[in-house]
């Protein structure tokens, strides 16, 4: 192989880990908010645990993060608790930030 080729296969191959961790890192933090809001809705721990399941096939339904803010602030209302759209995307980047420490933290 030649410099040129050992450099690409460089960059894709972090092209790659990056892509996978960004999804991680989206996952982790969906999880985190999914755990967030069962805890607002007094959700027992396995409920907890399906809600934060859910929460995070939420996110496949569409590209970024709307969907997911659109089913957490939805059961949030139906659970009759008093929140709003801004409470979700403060807690969905706090999420985010957790999501990235902890999985920087296992590598």
């Amino acid at each position: 192989m030649t410099t040129f080729d050992d450099r690409e296969q460089a960059f894709e191959n972090k092209f790659a880990h990056d892509q996978e961790m960004a999804f991680r890192v989206t996952a982790r933090r969906n999880r985190l908010l999914g755990a967030w809001a069962a805890g607002l809705m007094k959700l027992t721990a396995e409920e907890a645990d399906a809600y934060a399941k859910a929460v995070v096939q939420a996110e496949f339904e569409e590209a970024g993060d709307e969907d997911v803010i659109r089913k957490i602030y939805g059961d949030l209302v139906s659970a009759n608790v008093e929140t709003d759209e801004s409470a979700i995307r403060a807690q969905l980047d706090a999420c985010e930030v957790e999501a990235r420490r902890q999985l920087l933290g296992s590598i």
